[in-house]
């Protein structure tokens, strides 16, 4: 079934530079070191044509503990189209997607990706060139396709447009039941920046304040 939404043709381009991995071994899920979870907005997560309001944010929010788990689960509403938002609460780079499906017609199949757009409806994602597009497979078992890294330095959020399911049109309900991201989180990308302003201003005050002492000294002998 298609949407009838209006179009927005805006494009997005950044540009990003590899920070390198990090050490992330701290976190509480040890089989998924570069796990992104912690860094994820849940609150500001749209998903559009939800069956169940809220249902896209909690397969998100579902702790990796819980990945195997039917429930919470999200489903397509009218047709068999989803449209998510998600937001990180600083700059990632994304490595790879986890995501649970089901090994039904319900799976979806072809999911396009958009790298920090806060605009999209489903005739936008329809017509715009993704960031990247992935044929998602179709199993109940946890799926880790890995992305295009080069294309996801410096991102604030992503949009998934889960554009069909394996039904081939026969099925209107698309059911996911766990989505997760992997990469690195760099909330502190503009520190050096802070850094060298300060160290600029460093010197400059320092010769002020030594031009003062000199001239101060000098002043009874005049």
């Amino acid at each position: 079934m298609a949407h009838n939404h209006s179009h927005n043709h805006d494009h997005y381009d950044g540009h990003g530079h590899d920070h390198g991995d990090h050490d992330h071994s701290h976190d509480q899920e040890p089989a998924l070191q570069s796990n992104l979870y912690k860094q994820i907005n849940f609150d500001a997560i749209t998903t559009l044509n939800e069956e169940v309001p809220r249902s896209g944010a909690a397969i998100v929010q579902k702790p990796w503990t819980d990945r195997l788990n039917d429930e919470p689960i999200l489903k397509s509403d009218a047709d068999e189209q989803l449209l998510m938002h998600v937001p990180f609460s600083g700059s990632c780079k994304i490595y790879s997607i986890i995501i649970r499906t089901s090994d039904t017609p319900s799976a979806p199949k072809t999911l396009k990706l958009f790298r920090n757009r806060d605009d999209l409806d489903f005739g936008a994602a329809a017509d715009l060139k993704a960031t990247q597009t992935l044929e998602l497979p179709r199993t109940s078992e946890i799926a880790e396709i890995a992305l295009n890294r080069a294309q996801w330095n410096m991102t604030t959020s992503i949009n998934l447009f889960f554009e069909d399911n394996h039904s081939n049109g026969e099925e209107d309900v698309t059911t996911i039941s766990y989505l997760g991201f992997k990469g690195d989180f760099m909330a502190l990308n503009r520190e050096p920046v802070n850094v060298l302003y300060e160290a600029a201003a460093n010197p400059s005050d320092h010769k002020m304040i030594q031009g003062l002492t000199n001239t101060n000294a000098s002043m009874p002998g005049q």
